[in-house]
């Protein structure tokens, strides 16, 4: 005969995740099975893709169809950069998190366990999350019911947070604030703060036959000084859309979802990859820098050279964030050897458009 069943202790937070079982032995042979895999753990990743983007090899995998078919919404369709021969493999585990059930406002949500990726985590029912992990080329992210109902803050501030911080450290890139366009495989970084004008120009560009690269998240590579980023939407606001010339691009552009920022401000959202836009299919290489200056080019040039002593101190200025990297020092001196320069306004930002088109040869 085999003796009586042993459970090993379990940790509290467990217990809210068996089936409603107050007391963890009230039946040995249930719960037993139930502990053998709090986390989930064994349970198969109902959808997978893999995509190649920002220079690496992603593998999506989720719980939950709809949440990856907002990831592929947001990193599918892209050229397929690669910044090295062999790019790097990197996972990407996307939950769904319980629904929960209301309760007494003075008892909190009870902890579900949650894994994948490598992870093993404890969270709320409400609690979305992510977790990266550089060293293991991986990240775990966890998306509530209620957050999924807001689409756009899922792709952004969850999704695209977990992407970019895993491409930019597995991969040793310098992650900057900027927009990026090119010509002929080079590339020009369009620097300046929020509400500086980086999109209003880098849509004239797109809309006159530049390559499109980002308009708000460059990934910089600090030896070779080849750009990656998501070519996948446009934000314009509303009244920038009169820079636009040609009546099929306005209300190509009037017929895209609109977002609200965090801020309040609210953008159309155009799909690049549904149109015949110009996409950049490579890394650029970056040819010169572009700081945005709010002062009016009057009668002179729009593009003002920069000396290259000033520059440092206006991209750490720029670039708070990137400048704290390691990488930053070896982006620095790239950065030293390129033609930099001052873009003021002019009368039409087509015109900003034009100089840079210049400047790409």
């Amino acid at each position: 005969m085999t003796g009586p069943m042993h459970l090993e202790p379990v940790p509290w937070a467990f217990r809210g995740t068996m089936r409603g079982f107050a007391r963890p032995y009230e039946n040995d042979a249930v719960v037993a099975d139930l502990f053998r895999d709090p986390f989930n753990e064994r349970v198969p990743a109902l959808a997978r893709a893999t995509l190649q983007l920002l220079g690496g090899r992603f593998q999506f995998e989720s719980d939950s169809r709809p949440l990856l078919r907002l990831a592929m919404t947001a990193f599918g369709g892209l050229p397929a950069h690669r910044l090295a021969a062999a790019p790097p493999r990197m996972r990407v585990r996307l939950v769904l998190g319980a629904a929960g059930k209301r309760r007494a406002r003075s008892e909190p949500p009870q902890p579900a366990m949650f894994a994948g990726a490598g992870f093993l985590a404890g969270a709320t029912d409400s609690s979305n999350f992510v977790v990266v992990s550089p060293r293991e080329q991986a990240t775990l992210v966890v998306v509530s019911p209620r957050m999924l109902r807001f689409p756009y803050h899922t792709r952004y501030e969850l999704l695209e947070f977990a992407v970019f911080t895993l491409a930019a450290r597995v991969q040793g890139l310098v992650p900057l604030h900027a927009a990026c366009v090119g010509r002929r495989g080079r590339g020009v970084l369009l620097m300046g703060p929020s509400g500086a004008g980086k999109s209003t120009i880098a849509l004239q560009c797109l809309l006159h036959g530049l390559d499109f690269l980002a308009e708000d998240s460059v990934f910089v590579a600090p030896e070779t000084m080849l750009a990656t980023g998501l070519s996948n939407f446009m934000h314009v606001r509303a009244d920038s859309v009169r820079w636009v010339a040609r009546a099929k691009d306005v209300a190509a552009i009037r017929k895209s979802p609109i977002i609200r920022r965090r801020s309040g401000v609210r953008k159309f959202e155009v799909d690049l990859r549904r149109g015949d836009f110009r996409l950049a299919p490579a890394p650029l290489q970056i040819a010169a820098v572009v700081f945005l200056s709010p002062q009016s080019a009057g009668e002179g040039p729009l593009l003002v050279p920069l000396r290259r002593s000033t520059v440092q101190g206006m991209l750490t200025a720029e670039q708070a964030y990137a400048a704290s990297q390691p990488q930053w020092p070896g982006f620095v001196r790239s950065v030293s050897r390129l033609e930099a320069f001052e873009l003021r306004r002019g009368h039409h930002p087509l015109e900003a458009a034009n100089a840079l088109r210049e400047l790409l040869g």
